[in-house]
């Protein structure tokens, strides 16, 4: 899967994430966040620069993850400027003086690897999302962003830990999935 993201042209890397972060807009669950949460895209992940700028025109509080150590935590941004090079070279808000850790933004984006129809997702396996959803409650819904050939119909295995999407966003489709974000048939 990470083989073909990477081998898309910049083109059609470009029309597919134009075409999902425009059906994320139209997201009721954007339209009424007063506070956004984007990832910066690497190696050709869905882009969200086009979302990032319509959030803070509508004068959304935006927020982008920072690794620290083995934890991620949520930084504000007031200008995708402020995005700097940060650890594994993905791009980081350089102001840390301005973080929210008072529970999850309103919407939360988040990038994977694989996802599957369940809500369920692969991303990276250093469990970053993972560990930030399960320290910060919060009725922040929960968004996937992701290519559609990212989105498989086979179920991925899940623990009982792992958070699901309630929405999955692709070019193509907008999967609604509900509010369970936890695995039910994990283990306990």
């Amino acid at each position: 899967m990470l083989a073909q993201r990477r081998e898309l042209s910049d083109s059609d890397w470009r029309t597919a994430s134009k075409k999902a972060q425009l059906q994320l807009l139209g997201l009721e669950e954007y339209q009424r966040a007063l506070s956004v949460a984007l990832y910066y895209p690497a190696h050709r992940e869905t882009d969200t620069m086009m979302i990032a700028e319509a959030a803070l025109a509508e004068g959304k509080k935006l927020l982008f993850p920072v690794v620290c150590g083995l934890e991620m935590e949520m930084h504000q941004v007031e200008n995708i400027d402020q995005l700097k090079p940060g650890r594994f070279g993905i791009h980081e808000p350089c102001r840390p003086e301005i973080r929210s850790q008072s529970g999850l933004p309103d919407l939360i984006v988040i990038p994977g690897v694989l996802f599957d129809l369940n809500g369920h997702r692969i991303g990276y396996g250093k469990g970053y999302y993972d560990r930030f959803l399960e320290q910060h409650s919060g009725n922040g819904h929960l968004v996937g962003l992701c290519h559609d050939f990212q989105l498989v119909d086979d179920p991925i295995p899940a623990d009982r830990h792992d958070i699901r999407m309630e929405v999955i966003v692709t070019d193509k489709r907008v999967i609604r999935l509900g509010s369970n974000r936890r695995h039910a048939r994990g283990p306990h």
